[in-house]
């Protein structure tokens, strides 16, 4: 008797692609957009960020302008008072006095608009960290503005004064000591612009070592190679070439280093401990 024809049952079907694990992403945990920016729109964003940091450089301008007499005695005065007996700033040219106005006023205000500035670099590099990188923003900021202003403050206080000292008694008694007021801003002007940059170390490791980027003990085994850097870095960004001054500006430097190091080891990313050692 033949048995009726009973279909063999259907094969399980395979879950539907919805129901897979997703592939691993290396992009994952990035906000929408971040890393996926094309170039023009990179060049907009550069676009925008130099556009306000120029807004707030002008800004800054035109406060200094509000006290231009107060910054300019209290940058030229200490000056003209530390000269030697007999000599005096000299002005050879007509517009040369009504030049180095305009220059104080310059530098004041990109001392003034130094946060704001900060803030548009923090803004062009964000969008490509991660959600939980950007924390350090208001930090870095914050950090990197005091730094700025500590560095500027340090070489008008110590820095450019001995640097003043020595290059204008180093001379024979014969000569006489009559310096351009513009020459004299400008190696002002530059000592205390790249002070300023240097005391950014602390705010740079700052931001590494909260990322993972930079360690304690990674900085203290290139201590050496470090102070070689240091040296090397300050004969170049060093306005005049005599070794007082580039001392002088390698020297806090070197201290820069060594706060960096306990900066790392107080903010530093902690690691976690392996599981055999809670064992």
């Amino acid at each position: 008797m033949d048995l009726p024809y009973r279909p063999d049952p259907p094969a399980e079907l395979p879950p539907p692609v919805s129901a897979l694990p997703a592939p691993y992403n290396p992009d994952d945990g990035k906000d929408d957009g971040a890393g996926k920016m094309s170039f023009l729109e990179h060049l907009d964003e550069l676009r925008k960020r130099l556009t306000v940091s120029a807004i707030a450089l002008a800004v800054g301008v035109l406060i200094s302008f509000l006290f231009l007499d107060r910054i300019f005695d209290f940058i030229m005065l200490p000056l003209a008072k530390a000269m030697p007996k007999g000599s005096s700033l000299v002005a050879t040219e007509p517009t040369e006095a009504f030049m180095l106005y305009m220059k104080i006023a310059l530098l004041a205000g990109v001392v003034i608009a130094a946060p704001a500035i900060t803030w548009q670099l923090w803004l062009f590099v964000a969008p490509g960290l991660y959600s939980k990188e950007k924390r350090f923003a208001i930090p870095f900021v914050f950090l990197a503005s005091v730094c700025f202003v500590a560095g500027a403050a340090f070489s008008h206080y110590f820095v450019f004064p001995w640097a003043w000292q020595f290059l204008s008694n180093f001379k024979p008694d014969y000569m006489l000591f009559m310096p351009k007021i513009e020459a004299v801003f400008s190696l002002y002007s530059m000592m205390l612009l790249a002070m300023g940059v240097i005391f950014e170390m602390p705010a740079v490791v700052f931001v590494l070592a909260r990322l993972g980027l930079a360690t304690p003990g990674f900085l203290w085994r290139n201590l050496k190679y470090a102070i070689l850097i240091i040296f090397i870095l300050a004969a170049v960004i060093t306005p005049s070439g005599d070794m007082m001054t580039q001392t002088l500006m390698a020297a806090p430097m070197i201290g820069l280093y060594f706060i960096s190091i306990v900066i790392a080891w107080l903010f530093g990313k902690k690691r976690d401990k392996p599981a055999d050692a809670d064992a």
